[in-house]
């Protein structure tokens, strides 16, 4: 929905302690002190050094850095908040540690449960500094209206798919097929994407996923890949992110989750693998190849890291910065909870030096560059990530004066190493604000936090029903510590 000009407003952010402005020139984030940025309409006006023009508000910048908002590319915010204390240390020992075949299909929450999730991740994504997340989700009653009214910037991705996955004894992993049901499910999604790109928010977008290379026939993969490049759309798929999967795809087709997305023409600079860690170079997974990763830069695809889920079974990417300097392209995503984009940035530099056993191996400019452009680029948008004139006006105000942020020698730094969404004053989306002073003000999240709690409780109730051991929950995730 558009304004009529003449009655828009200009916000004047006025002498900004600092700006992460962008070099047009050199294609990289800069700092400028004492800038000035002005945005009017949803839209970025002027970024820059003595602003002469009209101002219906003006914000005093000193104390202040001024960033473009945070870019996450990879989410399941209908899900993972309902997993919070049950999943942080459960890992299927019989499927390398993996969660995701023995323990995520039990723990599912009913539809008012959703909705509770929903607000509780966005919530905390917005809190976090992230304007525009891509939200990984099997279609659900009034979801649109819901992304729509959390006032973020979000790439709808309904996820459909071939087959099932399931576990009978723990240690073997079964699909049950039902490709109809697929192509069904994948003509609803393109449905969907379309509604959400006329949605009167103006914030919403798509993106085709087809949610497993395992559980994909060759045809769905092929078909939603080839729809998704007539639209202009991106395309992601969840591959290389497990030993069994990876095992499963060489079973089945002689060829590595990477090689075998190649081979099917699927492949390229709008395609996004979450999460690809299981290349054909990897020790736990070591292959008669060494392709994977220079098919990944050849082919211009993304990687979308989300270090936490896998640092909680003891798996991780090898490393950020190898794949960076063999060119790949890299975002990043809060694939569980907390759903915090400072965080997992922090993780991802600290988990990256430690699988190469060196801190040379990515710089924070590296990191910010995934948290932002890198994403954006991902999405097929070069209208957001950035602070230049012309952009969508989705930025963050971080407070510099904040203990966690002093020395502030290097706001970025402290920022992500030190102070996280504590610093984090204020949040806009195309101009609007939706974070003030750390509060969320388009949800609830203290009532949407409580209303997850009571339906984390009738989750909980049918665990041993849908386990396939019959398990209560607490064999499966034991509490802490003992209660007496």
């Amino acid at each position: 929905m558009t304004q009529d000009p003449a009655t828009e407003t200009t916000t004047l952010i006025k002498g900004a302690s600092f700006a992460i402005a962008w070099d047009a020139t050199e294609k990289r984030h800069v700092y400028m002190p004492d800038a000035d940025v002005a945005f009017r309409g949803g839209a970025i006006t002027f970024v820059g050094r003595g602003y002469d023009g009209a101002a219906n508000r003006v914000i005093e910048g000193a104390g202040l850095m001024v960033m473009p908002g945070l870019v996450n590319i990879h989410c399941h915010p209908s899900s993972e908040p309902m997993n919070k204390g049950l999943t942080d240390e459960v890992g299927s020992p019989g499927l390398y540690n993996s969660s995701l075949y023995e323990y995520l299909p039990i723990f599912r929450g009913d539809p008012s449960g959703v909705q509770a999730c929903v607000r509780v991740a966005l919530a905390e994504l917005l809190l976090s500094g992230v304007t525009t997340v891509a939200d990984l989700s099997m279609a659900h009653p009034g979801w649109l209206d819901l992304l729509g009214e959390s006032g973020m910037r979000v790439c709808i991705a309904p996820m459909f798919r071939s087959a099932r996955w399931f576990t009978r004894n723990g240690h073997v992993v079964e699909y049950e097929w039902d490709e109809a049901a697929g192509v069904k499910a994948m003509e609803e999604a393109f449905g969907l994407i379309e509604r959400a790109e006329q949605h009167p928010s103006g914030r919403l977008f798509g993106m085709a996923v087809p949610a497993q290379i395992d559980t994909c026939t060759p045809e769905l993969l092929r078909d939603s890949f080839a729809e998704a490049r007539r639209r202009g759309i991106s395309w992601q798929i969840h591959a290389a992110q497990s030993v069994v999967e990876f095992h499963e795809i060489t079973r089945r087709h002689g060829l590595t989750p990477i090689q075998w997305l190649h081979h099917l023409g699927t492949l390229s600079d709008r395609t996004i693998i979450g999460h690809g860690i299981f290349l054909d170079d990897h020790p736990r997974t070591r292959w008669h190849t060494e392709r994977d990763l220079d098919l990944l830069a050849e082919t211009g695809t993304t990687v979308a890291h989300c270090p936490t889920v896998f640092a909680r079974r003891g798996i991780m990417l090898r490393d950020f910065g190898r794949y960076r300097r063999r060119g790949v392209r890299l975002g990043l995503g809060t694939d569980t909870y907390p759903h915090n984009m400072l965080d997992e940035m922090r993780l991802a530099a600290y988990a990256a030096r430690m699988m190469a056993e060196t801190p040379r191996t990515l710089t924070s400019e590296d990191l910010f560059e995934a948290a932002t452009v890198g994403g954006a680029a991902a999405l097929g948008r070069d209208d957001i990530g950035r602070l230049a004139p012309g952009c969508r006006a989705d930025l963050v105000l971080v407070d510099i004066t904040h203990p966690g942020m002093r020395p502030a020698r290097d706001p970025v730094r402290s920022l992500i190493y030190a102070a996280a969404d504590r610093a984090i004053r204020s949040v806009v989306v195309d101009g609007t604000e939706v974070v003030r002073d750390g509060r969320c003000l388009t949800i609830d999240y203290p009532a949407a936090a409580a209303a997850l709690e009571e339906a984390q409780k009738r989750m909980i109730a049918k665990v041993p029903e849908r386990d396939w051991a019959h398990r209560p929950l607490e064999r499966i995730s034991p509490p802490t510590f003992k209660y007496v």
